[in-house]
């Protein structure tokens, strides 16, 4: 069953993103019968961070200050150290994250990708779950962190590391086949 036909889901990244991170969920999406994009400061392809050494390019289908949430139903936010790091020094690509929240869309990160959630301030009082390093940060943002492998809050979706890539995959489907959630709103 393809319950994401018709949907159009937006992944954000920079060089060094954790390869699996991207790959698995965006197969998930595609499966489901969703369409993805990858997005990025940078243009022409992004690399990914495979373990501990670079993995394979990706094609960036669009610039981040191209981009416009309008016209995706989803956003997911692969995490790998250096990518979230670099990408909330960008502007537009915070204001990006942050526009999914202001219309109720669904977001899903994983590992360190909720850094750019505590970038785009749009974790107050929400319930989430990161790479155990950075929950002080998201502590420090408002978010009531736990240590599990997939939290779901009101189209929020978190999770942990590569190996909770099962739970998150399924979640990630799941809270966009259900569309906007009013209290996702920031």
């Amino acid at each position: 069953m393809q319950k994401l036909t018709g949907k159009k889901v937006a992944i954000l990244v920079e060089d060094g993103f954790e390869q699996d991170e991207l790959t698995s969920p965006k197969q998930a999406l595609e499966e489901a019968g969703a369409k993805t994009h990858i997005i990025s400061p940078k243009r022409g392809k992004v690399k990914g961070w495979e373990h501990a050494q670079w993995g394979d390019e990706f094609p960036v289908d669009v610039n981040v200050e191209q981009a416009n949430a309008n016209e995706y139903d989803a956003l997911l936010l692969p995490g790998g150290v250096m990518n979230p790091d670099k990408l909330r020094t960008s502007k537009p690509a915070v204001q990006f994250v942050r526009s999914f929240f202001e219309q109720g869309k669904p977001v899903a990160a994983i590992c360190h990708g909720p850094v750019l959630l505590v970038e785009a301030d749009v974790l107050n009082g929400r319930k989430v779950t990161s790479y155990h390093s950075i929950q002080t940060d998201v502590r420090n943002a408002g978010a009531t962190w736990v240590d599990q492998e997939v939290v779901v809050d009101q189209g929020l979706v978190t999770s942990r590391k590569p190996d909770d890539l099962p739970a998150f995959n399924r979640k990630l489907v799941e809270e966009i086949a259900e569309g906007q959630h009013e209290r996702q709103r920031v």
